[in-house]
């Protein structure tokens, strides 16, 4: 309190008592007794004589007119207008109460010294009504005329009639009254008899009035004790406020390593009450509150909010709950105000703009952020705003909604003690809205500490060895630990309390001979325990049966998804190094890759030809890779990122699908520029014709691949390290399994190398994209697709017959020679032989209708004669192919020499070619290198030579495998253009990325618990 409005006081005071009668001595009393409530010592002297001299400078004007002059009128407004402009309304109530009880001391209430506290109110701003209360509840003795909503009162007979609150109490004398001063959220407390009671272990005045403030507990005579929660309570029971009964039942904690976090918990408590949690580190506090929010699951025991079960009915129970983690659970990028906003429209489906924007700007005129709200949050190393202030928005962003029972850790940890009880201030007015609050808090100040109503305490191990009110638990520890004036929990003199003191007798250690302190504990934690069951026994709350209160209205899946979307959007457009970078990336690299490799082996010049640039390959494989990079990267932490915030969004049931989808749209839409910028600088520079939609598409569906499984990674890993550390294991085996850098004809056995494409290569994303974009640069370039189809029958009958029939004559050769062999490893050949001649002739028949085939391959008898028939009937097919080969390449030069015809067509048939086909691409896809041309691979004769004209035969409706670089693919019987197959394969491969990152499978896969029982030694 200033020196001014100090001095104000004394005036006012010498004003009112030197009305009718003057000074008495009790009233002089009382002065001096305030102002050794408010000042040190050796200041009291002065202002009881400032005091005085008013007083004596009055009685002089006054003379012996002993009542209220104009003069005094005039000086009592100006008075209590100076006052009014230096304090709070809260300290108005107080200076108002303690003119009453200044008045109070000889209950002289007589008309002027009334008409004085009349005038203060009104210039105070006091309510009429709120006024009448704090009159009726000082002058007032008739315990039936007490009939008033803000008034309790506690006795052993109830002579209230009316409206008025009453407690039962083995009270030998008198009673006590409580009044409530709403406007402020004030208790005031007087008694009026001679018992010993003590207040907060001072004993009570029949002539004070005292604060009755938060964490306050009653000591009477018989009977237990009256706390502040208990008060509270009582003047909630009419409200509107929803009942509350939060039940914690035998409860018990083990981690998956089998050490014990909890043991045989057991709390009750309801609405409007705000619950400490404290302890030594180490001793289960972050525990008990996450197992009591339903964070965690109990190993035993039950949690129940109006007898649901948070841990086995969670849908009961949605929106119930919420959650203020010691972590910061802000977006950094957005600002103050677009934190909050965002938060409610996830909230409140049914406002309008209007309405959230005033609800928001609201909360943060209460917590003082207004003036900041358009500041951006920043990180707690790129400090915008203060610590203080983060940690108001943090418990801004629950306060919003206001849940029923909030659950904090650590919010005043890192904070000033002025931003400590600003926030706890905060919390403590969510009480008096009927909320239920458990805060977990290490080191509180005296003030902080009382504003508890109840306090748990947690001692290593897990052990629970005090639950009650805060005050009493110093005077607790105090009585076990036989300590004198152990039933004074508080300073006399300042009213402090001292938390530390408590643990300071929990963990006291045994002192050796030489006076040291050894690691020995006086006390054990289950002793500890044991005292605790023995001398406090719980306290049921009165169950509650209806529904959990929820006032969850979360808007549709779609609304959520485009507000997911717009925030998150938001967020990374206010990232300016985010945007540029990710913008920047795919050009640069595009340029680097393209430039360098632009190299070309013209044997007509020196200028750049596409046809004869051999890192055109390369090129397409690289592409696929960074498409890879990029996607990952720019997805790796995007779940990691929000993790904390979609803790504290788990209590509003909102929608995972909703969340993914958001993200998923934002990463897709910045992959699909990416992949564009990529193409049309790295595409222009190698001058890749007509291919700029191909490209695009095939990399930007690899990357949405990537995308999804960067998202699995980022909501699967608990360390941004290890989920960069992932990326090159991922990147690494689509590069070696991708058809680029290795043959799959030289991979390890092990592997599935040889002929085949590996099955452990078909879930690679990179083969699949760089088959895609190979076979249809090749096969729909300007220049190759307009004789492709000719190329390919061509191919085909060429291969039939410079390889596959005369392969086809040789085993029938060889076969002939081993016919009446005896021995087991020629009869084996020869058995092999017969299969592989029937397996292969029999379907060479149906291809060909025009050759008469009338042989049968069922038959056992395979012998000489049947041999020589079959190397006839491959003399017949050989004729066959001759004369269709002919055809074809008839009709391939003719179309050739009328694309050539002209000098001009000519000229333009070369560009045409130099500009769309590449030799070196060309030599892949036909595979030009191979030393095997055609393979046994089982019973089948497998083409190796030109793949690329090759058309896979079906192997059954889900049998989708087929050889490297094939024209095109078949799965149901169908038959699709290899690129288009391929590019479904991949958005199949990222559909089902979706679902596990929908369920979170490789989270749970990896945080199964594997309890290996090792044997013990004997």
């Amino acid at each position: 309190m200033s020196e001014e409005v100090l001095k104000a006081l004394m005036q006012l005071f010498a004003i009112i008592i030197k009305q009718d009668e003057g000074l008495t001595k009790s009233e002089h009393d009382y002065v001096r007794t305030f102002l050794k409530q408010q000042l040190a010592s050796e200041d009291v002297v002065e202002y009881i004589n400032l005091f005085d001299q008013f007083a004596g400078e009055m009685d002089k004007k006054s003379g012996s007119e002993k009542r209220t002059s104009v003069l005094d009128s005039v000086r009592i407004l100006g008075i209590c207008k100076r006052i009014n402009k230096k304090l709070t309304q809260e300290q108005k109530v107080i200076v108002l109460v303690r003119l009453f009880e200044l008045v109070n001391q000889d209950r002289k209430f007589t008309t002027n010294r009334m008409a004085i506290i009349d005038t203060a109110a009104d210039v105070f701003n006091i309510g009429k009504s709120e006024f009448k209360s704090i009159e009726r509840f000082i002058v007032q003795n008739d315990l039936s005329k007490l009939e008033d909503p803000q008034l309790l009162v506690i006795g052993q007979d109830d002579l209230t009639e009316g409206t008025t609150k009453f407690i039962h109490s083995e009270l030998d004398s008198g009673y006590l009254v409580i009044l409530k001063v709403s406007s402020v959220n004030l208790y005031f407390l007087r008694y009026t008899g001679i018992s010993d009671i003590y207040l907060n272990g001072l004993s009570l005045n029949n002539k004070r009035i005292f604060l009755f403030a938060s964490g306050s507990s009653l000591r009477l005579p018989k009977g237990k004790p009256i706390l502040y929660s208990d008060v509270v309570g009582c003047f909630m029971r009419d409200s509107s406020v929803p009942k509350l009964s939060f039940d914690i039942e035998d409860l018990e904690f083990r981690f998956p390593n089998g050490n014990i976090g909890l043991r045989n918990i057991n709390l009750s408590e309801g609405e409007g009450k705000l619950v400490g949690i404290m302890g030594a580190s180490g001793a289960g506090k972050t525990t008990l509150l996450n197992t009591l929010a339903g964070l965690e699951q109990p190993s035993s025991g039950r949690v129940l909010i109006n007898e649901v079960d948070i841990h086995r009915d969670r849908k009961s129970v949605e929106g119930v709950i919420g959650y203020i983690p010691q972590d910061d659970l802000l977006i950094e990028e957005l600002t103050i105000y677009q934190n909050l906003y965002y938060c409610s429209k996830l909230i409140f489906k049914d406002f309008t703009e209007e309405q959230i924007d005033e609800r928001v700007n609201r909360v943060l005129k209460d917590l003082g952020l207004y003036d900041r709200k358009d500041l951006k949050v920043g990180s707690p190393l790129d400090k915008i705003i203060s610590g203080g202030q983060r940690k108001r928005l943090n418990i801004a962003l629950e306060l919003i909604r206001e849940p029923a029972i909030l659950f904090v850790d650590e919010p005043t940890s890192g904070l000033s003690s002025r931003d400590s009880e600003n926030v706890m201030d905060l919390l403590r007015d969510l009480t008096h809205k009927g909320k239920l609050i458990f805060i977990v808090i290490h080191q509180p100040s005296s003030d902080i500490y009382k504003m508890f109503d109840k306090l748990v305490i947690l001692d290593t191990g897990g052990y629970m060895v005090y639950y009650g009110n805060p005050v009493e638990a110093v005077m607790y520890f105090k009585k076990a630990d036989l300590q004198i004036n152990s039933e004074i929990g508080e300073c006399i003199t300042c009213g402090n309390v001292n938390p530390e003191i408590i643990f300071n007798i929990i963990e006291a250690r045994v002192v050796d001979e030489f006076g040291n302190f050894t690691d020995q504990r006086k006390v054990q934690p289950e002793e500890w325990e044991a005292q605790f069951k023995e001398n406090i026994h719980l306290q049921k709350t009165e169950l509650s049966h209806e529904p959990p209160p929820s006032d969850l209205n979360i808007p549709s899946l779609f609304m959520q998804f485009v507000i997911f979307l717009r925030r998150d959007f938001l967020s990374k457009v206010n990232n300016l190094q985010y945007i540029v970078l990710n913008l920047l990336e795919a050009p640069a690299l595009a340029f680097i890759l393209a430039f360098i490799i632009r190299y070309t082996d013209n044997p007509e010049g020196d200028n750049y030809l596409f046809r004869y640039n051999d890192n055109i390959p390369p090129y397409i494989f690289m592409s696929i890779i960074v498409s890879l990079f990029l996607g990952l990267t720019v997805s790796a932490e995007e779940i990691f990122r929000d993790r904390k915030i979609l803790k504290r969004e788990s209590f509003l049931n909102l929608s995972r699908g909703s969340y993914l989808f958001s993200k998923i749209a934002i990463l897709f839409s910045l992959s699909a520029v990416q992949s564009f910028l990529f193409v049309m600088v790295g595409n222009s520079i190698l001058e890749i014709q007509g291919m700029s939609f191909v490209y695009w598409f095939a990399l930007f569906t690899t990357s949405c691949f990537a995308n999804i499984l960067g998202l699995n990674i980022s909501a699967s890993f608990n360390a941004a390290v290890t989920i960069y550390i992932l990326i090159p294991l991922l990147i690494i085996p689509q590069m070696v399994l991708g058809g680029a850098m290795f043959s799959f004809e030289k991979l390890n056995k092990l592997v599935g190398g040889g002929h085949q494409v590996p099955i452990i290569a078909d879930v690679m994303a990179a083969r699949w994209a760089y088959e895609a974009l190979t076979v249809e640069q090749f096969k729909n370039n300007a220049f190759q697709e307009q004789t492709f189809e000719i190329e390919r029958f061509e191919s085909m009958i060429d291969y039939k017959q410079v390889y596959y029939i005369p392969k086809l004559e040789e085993l029938l050769e060889e076969t002939m020679f081993l016919e009446g062999g005896h021995t087991d490893s020629v009869r084996a050949v020869f058995d092999h032989n017969v299969r592989i001649i029937r397996n292969e002739i029999g379907k060479e028949s149906n291809r060909i209708s025009e050759v008469d085939f009338n042989y049968n391959l069922d038959t056992s008898n395979f012998d000489i004669n049947m041999i020589q028939n079959l190397l006839e009937y491959m003399f017949s097919i050989k004729d066959y192919y001759n004369e269709v080969f002919n055809r074809i390449n008839r009709k391939k030069e003719k179309l050739i020499n009328a694309m050539q015809d002209s000098k001009e067509k000519k000229e333009a048939y070369v560009r045409l070619r130099d500009e769309n086909q590449n030799e070196y691409l060309t030599d892949i896809v036909k595979n030009v290198y191979t030393e095997s041309k055609i393979a046994i691979i089982d019973d089948d004769l497998v083409q190796i030579i030109d793949p690329i004209f090759n058309i896979p035969e079906s192997k059954g409706a889900l049998n989708y495998r087929s050889h490297f670089y094939a024209p095109e693919k078949t799965i149901f019987g169908l038959y699709f253009n290899t690129y288009s197959f391929n590019m479904g394969v991949i958005w199949f491969f990222s559909l089902l990325l979706y679902i596990t990152l929908y369920f979170e499978s490789l989270k749970k896969l990896l945080s199964l618990n594997l309890n290996i029982k090792f044997p013990k030694k004997k």
